[in-house]
């Protein structure tokens, strides 16, 4: 998925905010919210409120918020009082929230919509008091001293360090899996559990600072964790595979086609292997397919040939996913 107790594990998201990057650029509509009901798509049952919502400032002028996933859920939108001030793809359940006011309450809540345009009912309330502005702060808090982990079964991490120096005050700590920021806690603590693990995968967390201008500290040292047990990655690969071979321009190809795995998150990048190696990556857009993705790829003028192939996706957060079954196909033999 510290000097001060630490908090009871809760569900963290992860592949959410780049590490590289200061803020989030999420999608900053000022539209009016509108009551439930008043955007659903027809009949059926909206999505369940969000639970487990959390905001932290993470400087003078931004808010991290947290939740935790809805069944069916396609979208959540996040509200800043009465008006929808983000949007954010279901796998990612974290976002900041910029442009605040400094030294102002801040009131958020969260709604799911799903796939159909139905929206469900806003979450609990949660207020956060953004820090007053630093005039002319330039200077970035010290990297956090004495980061090290430990795991905490086969699916949870538990991070802790020590505190950041700055001229003018820590004001919250980003978590980072890899170069991706996972999750954001208070300047005062300095521990954070990290959930929704894999078994048998390795893992590199580091931990940055942030003071109340948003100048953010190089990355602390590297802590490398394994989680125990065994992942036969049954419930990550691509199912139902197919494989068939075509004759065109005087050269043979192999067509394939496989449902997508079932993760919390859309599936953007894929690896094929033929005979046993690497031979190709396939990496989408925005418009990744949900139901079935297809692929097809060069392989060579001879008939005749038999060739293994099978398929791998990359998980949302980072990791790769189990193969898929092995399928056998040969060249040439076409009407």
């Amino acid at each position: 998925m510290r000097g001060v107790p630490v908090p009871a594990p809760r569900r963290v998201p992860r592949r959410s905010v780049p590490c590289r990057s200061v803020l989030l650029c999420g999608v900053l509509a000022l539209v009016s919210s509108c009551g439930w009901g008043t955007d659903d798509g027809g009949g059926g049952t909206p999505p369940g409120a969000p639970t487990g919502v959390t905001a932290e400032a993470g400087s003078a002028t931004s808010v991290h918020v947290m939740w935790n996933a809805v069944d069916g859920a396609e979208t959540y939108e996040v509200y800043r009082g009465a008006t929808r001030v983000e949007e954010v793809p279901a796998a990612g359940r974290m976002v900041d929230v910029t442009r605040l006011r400094p030294s102002t309450t801040h009131v958020f809540t969260v709604r799911a919509r799903d796939a159909d345009g139905r929206l469900g009912p806003r979450s609990a309330e949660v207020r956060v008091t953004t820090p007053a502005a630093e005039a002319a702060d330039r200077s970035a808090p010290a990297r956090p001293p004495g980061a090290h982990g430990r795991v905490a079964g086969s699916r949870a991490v538990q991070l802790t360090w020590s505190a950041a120096t700055d001229d003018r005050g820590v004001v919250s700590y980003d978590v980072c899996q890899g170069d991706t920021k996972i999750h954001s806690v208070d300047g005062t603590r300095r521990a954070a559990v990290v959930t929704g693990l894999r078994p048998g995968t390795r893992y590199v967390f580091t931990v940055r600072a942030r003071d109340a201008a948003g100048n953010v500290s190089p990355a602390s040292a590297a802590v490398r964790l394994t989680t125990p047990g065994a992942d036969d990655g049954r419930a990550t690969a691509p199912t139902g595979l197919r494989a068939a071979a075509r004759r065109a321009d005087g050269a043979y190809y192999i067509d394939l086609d496989w449902v997508p795995p079932h993760t919390d998150g859309v599936v953007t990048a894929y690896e094929i292997h033929l005979d046993g190696n690497r031979a190709t990556s396939l990496v989408y857009g925005g418009d990744a397919p949900r139901d079935r993705a297809e692929y097809s790829f060069y392989a060579g003028q001879e008939a005749g040939v038999t060739h293994r192939v099978r398929v791998r996706a990359k998980l949302p957060d980072g990791t790769w996913g189990g193969f898929s079954a092995e399928r056998t196909v040969t060249t040439g033999g076409e009407p």
